[in-house]
Protein backbone atom coordinates (compact mmCIF):
# COMPACT_ATOMS: atom_id res chain seq x y z
CA UNK A 1 0.00 0.00 0.00
CA UNK A 2 1.25 3.48 -0.82
CA UNK A 3 2.75 5.45 2.05
CA UNK A 4 2.89 9.22 2.41
CA UNK A 5 5.76 11.13 3.94
CA UNK A 6 5.59 14.79 4.85
CA UNK A 7 8.63 16.97 5.25
CA UNK A 8 9.43 20.65 5.53
CA UNK A 9 7.89 21.50 8.88
CA UNK A 10 9.67 23.24 11.72
CA UNK A 11 9.92 26.43 13.75
CA UNK A 12 9.35 29.76 12.07
CA UNK A 13 8.87 33.29 13.34
CA UNK A 14 5.58 35.13 12.84
CA UNK A 15 5.39 36.46 9.32
CA UNK A 16 7.67 33.75 8.02
CA UNK A 17 7.10 31.05 5.41
CA UNK A 18 7.37 27.30 5.07
CA UNK A 19 6.78 24.95 2.17
CA UNK A 20 6.00 21.46 3.39
CA UNK A 21 5.92 18.64 0.89
CA UNK A 22 4.18 15.29 0.79
CA UNK A 23 5.64 12.46 -1.24
CA UNK A 24 4.02 9.16 -2.09
CA UNK A 25 6.16 6.03 -1.88
CA UNK A 26 4.97 4.77 -5.26
CA UNK A 27 2.96 5.76 -8.26
CA UNK A 28 -0.65 6.57 -7.57
CA UNK A 29 -3.30 5.38 -9.98
CA UNK A 30 -5.65 8.08 -11.13
CA UNK A 31 -8.09 9.41 -10.22
CA UNK A 32 -7.07 10.56 -6.76
CA UNK A 33 -7.34 13.48 -4.40
CA UNK A 34 -4.51 14.64 -2.18
CA UNK A 35 -5.14 17.12 0.58
CA UNK A 36 -3.51 18.98 3.44
CA UNK A 37 -4.96 19.00 6.91
CA UNK A 38 -3.91 20.36 10.26
CA UNK A 39 -4.69 19.53 13.83
CA UNK A 40 -4.17 21.33 17.09
CA UNK A 41 -4.09 19.01 20.13
CA UNK A 42 -7.58 18.61 21.49
CA UNK A 43 -9.21 19.81 18.29
CA UNK A 44 -10.48 18.04 15.20
CA UNK A 45 -8.35 17.62 12.12
CA UNK A 46 -9.36 20.27 9.60
CA UNK A 47 -8.76 20.28 5.86
CA UNK A 48 -6.78 23.18 4.46
CA UNK A 49 -6.85 22.48 0.72
CA UNK A 50 -7.03 19.67 -1.80
CA UNK A 51 -5.44 18.85 -5.13
CA UNK A 52 -6.78 16.34 -7.66
CA UNK A 53 -5.02 14.20 -10.23
CA UNK A 54 -6.84 16.13 -12.94
CA UNK A 55 -5.14 19.31 -11.76
CA UNK A 56 -7.97 21.02 -9.95
CA UNK A 57 -7.61 22.39 -6.45
CA UNK A 58 -9.49 24.39 -3.86
CA UNK A 59 -9.25 25.65 -0.31
CA UNK A 60 -11.48 24.78 2.58
CA UNK A 61 -11.22 27.83 4.76
CA UNK A 62 -9.87 31.31 5.06
CA UNK A 63 -6.23 30.38 4.45
CA UNK A 64 -6.53 31.03 0.72
CA UNK A 65 -4.32 33.98 0.02
CA UNK A 66 -1.71 32.94 2.55
CA UNK A 67 -1.51 29.25 1.62
CA UNK A 68 -1.04 27.83 -1.87
CA UNK A 69 -1.41 24.15 -2.69
CA UNK A 70 0.34 22.60 -5.66
CA UNK A 71 1.17 19.16 -6.91
CA UNK A 72 3.36 17.31 -9.34
CA UNK A 73 1.38 14.36 -10.65
CA UNK A 74 4.45 12.98 -12.42
CA UNK A 75 6.33 12.73 -9.14
CA UNK A 76 3.35 11.97 -6.88
CA UNK A 77 4.28 14.92 -4.71
CA UNK A 78 2.21 17.71 -3.21
CA UNK A 79 3.29 20.98 -1.66
CA UNK A 80 1.79 23.64 0.56
CA UNK A 81 3.35 27.07 0.36
CA UNK A 82 2.53 28.84 3.61
CA UNK A 83 3.22 32.56 3.86
CA UNK A 84 2.74 35.11 6.62
CA UNK A 85 2.50 32.39 9.22
CA UNK A 86 1.01 33.33 12.56
CA UNK A 87 1.11 31.67 15.99
CA UNK A 88 -2.41 30.34 15.44
CA UNK A 89 -1.07 28.30 12.51
CA UNK A 90 0.89 26.19 14.98
CA UNK A 91 -0.32 22.64 14.53
CA UNK A 92 0.55 19.21 13.20
CA UNK A 93 0.12 19.18 9.43
CA UNK A 94 -0.93 16.03 7.63
CA UNK A 95 -1.29 15.02 4.03
CA UNK A 96 -4.01 12.65 2.93
CA UNK A 97 -4.56 10.56 -0.17
CA UNK A 98 -7.92 9.30 -1.35
CA UNK A 99 -7.79 6.89 -4.29
CA UNK A 100 -9.27 3.65 -5.46
CA UNK A 101 -7.64 1.80 -2.56
CA UNK A 102 -9.12 4.00 0.13
CA UNK A 103 -7.66 6.69 2.36
CA UNK A 104 -4.03 7.01 3.44
CA UNK A 105 -2.61 9.54 5.92
CA UNK A 106 0.94 10.69 6.38
CA UNK A 107 2.55 10.65 9.80
CA UNK A 108 2.26 14.41 10.21
CA UNK A 109 4.81 17.15 10.71
CA UNK A 110 4.97 19.81 13.39
CA UNK A 111 4.76 23.45 12.37
CA UNK A 112 5.44 25.91 15.18
CA UNK A 113 5.12 29.64 14.70
CA UNK A 114 6.74 31.54 17.54
CA UNK A 115 9.10 34.38 18.18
Amino acid sequence: QVQLKESGGGLVQPGGSLRPSCAASESILKPYVMSWHRQVPGNQRDMIAYFTSSGTYDYAGSDKGRFTISGDTTKNTMFLQMNNLQPEDTAVYYCRLSDGHGVTWGQGIQVTVSS
